[in-house]
C-alpha cells in the first residue's frame, strides 16, 4: 500500500485572488486553490468589507501542494512570474492594500526559502524597479464567498476574466509546460 503523501499549505497574496488563484490550480502538485482573505483585523471579513480597504486583509490564496511533486520554491517563482511584485498595493487597476504583494509563510522553511527567493531576485536585477513583496508570518485565513472560488473557470468569457486573467494563463502555459496537469 502506498504511503499518502503529507500536503503542505501556502499562501500568497499577489493582486486579485481570481488571477492567481486561475493560475496555480493548472500545477501538478497542487490539490486545492482557495481565495480569501488574510493579514487583517476584521474578524468573517466579506468582498464589500475587503474592497472598502480598511479591514487590513488582502486579497490571498491558500494553496494545499503535495512537496513530493512540487516544491514551495517552485510555487514561489509562479507567483513571482505572474504578477508584479515591485508595486505597493496595486496590481494593473486594482489599487489599495487589499492588493499587496505578500508571502504568508507557515513554518521558518518557507520564511527562509521566501526571503533567500527575493534576495536571489534581487541581486539578478529581475525586475527593474524594488521588489516590495512583505514576508509575514500566515494568520488566520478566511475563505472568500462561494462564487469567488474557481472564479475564471466559470467566469472565462467576462471582460475582466478575457483580458486580464488569460493572458496570465496562457504566460503559465507558454513557460511553466513542465509542471502543468
Amino acid at each position: 500500500m502506498e504511503k499518502e503523501a503529507k500536503m503542505e499549505m501556502a499562501t500568497f497574496a499577489g493582486g486579485c485572488f481570481w488571477c492567481t488563484e486561475a493560475v496555480f490550480l493548472e500545477l501538478k502538485g497542487v490539490e486545492a486553490v482557495v481565495s480569501g482573505y488574510i493579514g487583517g483585523k476584521t474578524i468573517n471579513p466579506t468582498y464589500k468589507e475587503i474592497c472598502q480597504g480598511d479591514t487590513g486583509h488582502a486579497e490571498a490564496i491558500q494553496i494545499t501542494f503535495d512537496p513530493n511533486v512540487i516544491s514551495f520554491g517552485e510555487l514561489l517563482e509562479l507567483f513571482f512570474a505572474t504578477h508584479d511584485p515591485t508595486t505597493l498595493n496595486r496590481q494593473g487597476n486594482d489599487v489599495g492594500t487589499q492588493y499587496r504583494s505578500e508571502i504568508f509563510y507557515h513554518n521558518e522553511e518557507q520564511r527562509e526559502i521566501s526571503e533567500d527567493f527575493i534576495r536571489f531576485l534581487t541581486q539578478e536585477a529581475v525586475f527593474d524597479k524594488p521588489i516590495v513583496t512583505k514576508v509575514s508570518p500566515a494568520s488566520i485565513f478566511y475563505d472568500a464567498e462561494e462564487y469567488h472560488q474557481n472564479y475564471y473557470n466559470q467566469n472565462k468569457t467576462q471582460g475582466y476574466c478575457a483580458f486580464v486573467i488569460t493572458p496570465k494563463i496562457d504566460k503559465v502555459r507558454q513557460y511553466f509546460k513542465e509542471k502543468l496537469k
